[in-house]
């Protein structure tokens, strides 16, 4: 079989590279094309055909820059749809570009599938017909999305959360504290993680704010979780923090609490029992933020209120509203979204969880309920290839 994978940043190639290697132990002669990363390398034995560094780009104001690239990526990427005619496109999260792929490959009869479904209970609904007409399965990671899509008419797999074996096996092969902290050079104080995200935008417009809130807490010894795919001199122009490079679920294990950039991170911060402050401040034009916060159609942003928040489906745009305001109401972590993100409410927020007490039992409470509502008993890498193996034979 021939697959196409498509990933365009680091937590798509991290999840992208367990189902390829799942899928070569089905199919061992599997002919693997795929726009990813590094982790995607290592699983599929050569280098991408782009690699995601040169495709994250975030919000309407970054993708419009560097334009000209995105669609060079997209030419690329179609032309070599065409002339390999895989058997399947999977196509992992990063929706505005995938998309395009879904409908280019589905134009030519190739089987789509989406992996990391598009957030549209979120907002951008409208795509719900894109993927009815250009997907041929959608194989989710979130255990409330089946239901949702369905009362939608678009039938949904639950394959499981990757994220839940990916930080367990990381956990389990984690060094000593000691070993650690050697390692990088580290003290034995406390450690504050600050997580910025993995993407240059993300980066600009949420490690100011952080910064600017560790530096209220000397007594605690600030790392920054540096991604492997950015340069280390964009982190250095916003902190002069250490870095830790490419070890982001270590450096959370290992903290006392952490601020993270709301995505994936927030999510593997949770399963990894770090208690954290989840922040999202955008670059862009006040209107545009105005915006965003009228159009979101959930009460929360983070992946772990999400999953083991209460949601009141009745009352979603009162709770949404009170959510922006205060961080959230009922949920598990407290989330500091855009004009928001501020480093005295930041600040307000972690200082409640940097103490023992109610604020960070709370929290950990809930992380228990996440990893409980996550549980399957088979990988999710290992689900996604069994159906796209079973559905192509």
């Amino acid at each position: 079989m021939k697959y196409f994978f498509s990933a365009g940043e680091a937590s798509g190639d991290v999840h992208a590279a367990q189902v390829i290697k799942e899928l070569l132990k089905l199919d061992a002669s599997a002919e693997i094309t795929f726009l990813g990363g590094d982790r995607m390398a290592e699983a599929a034995g050569h280098e991408p055909l782009i690699h995601f560094s040169r495709m994250a780009f975030m919000g309407f104001i970054d993708v419009a820059t560097h334009l000209p690239q995105v669609l060079g990526n997209l030419r690329r990427a179609k032309e070599a749809i065409r002339t390999m005619r895989p058997d399947a496109v999977v196509l992992v999260d990063y929706p505005g570009f995938n998309l395009k792929l879904a409908r280019f490959a589905k134009e030519l009869g190739i089987k789509v599938f989406y992996y990391i479904a598009p957030k549209l209970w979120a907002w951008k609904e409208y795509r719900i017909k894109q993927l009815r007409r250009y997907v041929d399965g959608i194989l989710s990671i979130l255990p409330f999305e089946p239901a949702w899509f369905g009362e939608r008419g678009v039938k949904v797999d639950y394959v499981g959360n990757p994220s839940v074996e990916e930080v367990e096996e990381v956990l389990k092969s984690l060094p000593s504290r000691a070993e650690f902290l050697q390692r990088h050079g580290l003290s034995e104080r406390p450690i504050l993680a600050l997580v910025p995200g993995s993407r240059v935008g993300e980066i600009k417009a949420n490690l100011p704010v952080m910064d600017a809130v560790a530096r209220r807490h000397p007594e605690m010894q600030t790392v920054v979780a540096a991604a492997p795919s950015i340069d280390k001199s964009l982190y250095e122009a916003y902190t002069s923090f250490p870095l830790v490079d490419a070890a982001t679920l270590e450096l959370m294990a290992g903290a006392h609490a952490a601020m993270v950039t709301s995505g994936t991170a927030s999510l593997e911060c949770a399963l990894a029992g770090c208690p954290q402050v989840v922040c999202y401040r955008a670059v862009g034009w006040k209107w545009a933020h105005d915006i965003f916060l009228h159009i979101l159609k959930i009460p929360y942003v983070a992946l772990p209120n999400l999953i083991g928040g209460k949601i009141d489906r009745q009352t979603r745009r009162e709770v949404n509203r009170e959510a922006v305001r205060t961080g959230g109401r009922g949920c598990v972590v407290p989330e500091m979204l855009v004009h928001n993100c501020t480093a005295d409410n930041v600040d307000r927020e972690l200082s409640q969880i940097l103490e023992a007490g109610q604020a960070r039992e709370a929290q950990l409470e809930g992380y228990a309920k996440i990893r409980s509502i996550l549980h399957t008993d088979s990988s999710a890498a290992s689900n996604v290839a069994s159906i796209l193996f079973r559905k192509l034979s």
